[in-house]
């Protein structure tokens, strides 16, 4: 997804540049922003889920140490996750930004 929403950025970077745009060029970037919304959320949730099995296999390290090593690896997936939940965040705001610009600009037809 990292890949792919850096090229869709690279795209609309060359949108920007054109000297018009259409409809559906609004269209096609107000679509891409609700599937990178929708990628988000899931990450979100994805992310929770996995700080909820980490905090439980942290309380459970009390009654086994070998609790422990799953609570390490569940940090470690946790870390992860929420470096690319910022990267998704970031990125699908600065979409934002382009779409109001576009939608204030004089260049649609």
């Amino acid at each position: 997804m990292r890949v792919y929403l850096l090229n869709y950025l690279n795209e609309v970077q060359k949108l920007l540049d054109k000297e018009y745009l259409t409809k559906d060029d609004i269209e096609n970037l107000k679509t891409k922003i609700m599937f990178f919304q929708h990628e988000r959320l899931i990450h979100l949730i994805v992310t929770l889920f996995f700080s909820l099995f980490a905090l439980i296999f942290m309380i459970l390290g009390v009654v086994s140490y070998y609790f422990l090593i799953i609570f390490a690896i569940l940090i470690v997936f946790v870390i992860l996750y929420i470096y690319h939940y910022f990267f998704l965040e970031k990125k699908v705001q600065y979409l934002y930004t382009i779409y109001d610009k576009l939608k204030e600009s004089e260049l649609i037809l």
